[in-house]
């Protein structure tokens, strides 16, 4: 198990994490998301033991992290960590890169294992390919699988899928996150992408201004965000009062309210007078104003500056919603 107990550092006078403390169970996913600067990478870089904090304590089960004032040399045998920036052999091949930290002295188990990353990754059409010929998107990908290579216990993975066609994406993320649940591997994954982690994490931790703002099952956190910075990190999402969604309400409290969750109507609902419209390809962004702010919601056509229409919810949504605001409230 991963614990990190009054976890502070800084960047000169700056802090980036002040006093976080939190626990993963071996075999868990945790996705840690929130704006750029918020401490992602940071956060990894102190498990690794490649940054030196300023106080708090860092544990693999009884082993504790040290960093480099205790240890030149980052990293332990049973952690590996993809940072942004890739370590790689531009003039060896792919499977030699991905090789190197294997043992010679079985070459028939190496063999297999180098294959079986190789399929993990799609590239086993490239095993022979040098990697300084290769995209940066496929090196990020035989980044991954140097990674894996040696089985560790706990991967930290700092933006894994960032230059990775997208097309490519899906299929990548789904060979990745479902090898680590077969073997067990405890993964931190950093990233900005909801996509990344959505599908696949146990948990989300959301870093903010130094602090945790949220540590929940992923599923139940996008279910209930709790504020508008939360949801954002999911999708487009509007911060609305109930009355001005359902005219016969009688209460002012506001809830959170993703752009897909609006149904669009002709003659009844929230009235939007639409600015602009965005063709996403299955389905349309259109930004509208109401007498108050600026509201974003889908619409399966595409709808003309200027034109009026009006916007529901439903019911269900909304009643599930204030319920779980009001256990979240206590």
């Amino acid at each position: 198990m991963l614990k990190i107990t009054g976890l502070s550092f800084a960047y000169d006078k700056d802090s980036v994490l002040d006093d976080i403390g939190f626990s993963v169970e071996r075999g868990e996913h945790l996705a840690i998301m929130g704006e750029s600067g918020c401490g992602k990478s940071t956060l990894l870089q102190l498990i690794y033991g490649s940054l030196q904090p300023v106080s708090g304590e860092i544990y693999w089960g009884k082993k504790k992290v040290k960093g480099p004032l205790y240890k030149l040399v980052p990293g332990e045998s049973y952690v590996k960590y993809m940072s942004q920036g890739f370590d790689l052999m531009g003039v060896t091949t792919v499977s030699e890169n991905i090789a190197e930290f294997l043992s010679v002295i079985y070459p028939k188990e190496l063999k297999e294992r180098t294959q079986e990353l190789l399929e993990v990754i799609e590239m086993k059409q490239f095993a022979n390919t040098k990697v300084k010929h290769l995209s940066i998107g496929q090196q990020q990908r035989v980044a991954l699988a140097r990674a894996l290579a040696q089985k560790p216990e706990l991967l930290l993975l700092d933006e894994p899928f960032s230059h990775i066609d997208n097309f490519r994406k899906n299929s990548l993320r789904r060979n990745l996150f479902n090898y680590l649940k077969e073997e067990q591997i405890t993964c931190l994954t950093a990233t900005h992408d909801h996509n990344d982690i959505l599908p696949f994490a146990d948990r989300v931790l959301v870093l903010k201004d130094s602090q945790i703002l949220a540590d929940e099952p992923i599923l139940e956190l996008y279910k209930n965000p709790g504020n508008l910075y939360i949801a954002s990190l999911f999708g487009e999402a509007n911060l609305v009062p109930i009355n001005v969604i359902k005219s016969y309400a009688d209460t002012k409290r506001k809830i959170i309210v993703y752009a897909h969750e609006f149904k669009v109507s002709r003659n009844s609902g929230l009235p939007v007078v639409i600015k602009k419209s965005y063709p996403m390809g299955s389905h349309y962004l259109i930004e509208g104003i109401t007498e108050e702010q600026i509201i974003y919601f889908h619409s399966e056509r595409d709808i003309k500056p200027d034109t009026e229409v009006f916007l529901n919810i439903a019911l269900e949504t909304i009643n599930e919603r204030l319920k779980l605001q009001s256990i979240a409230g206590g």
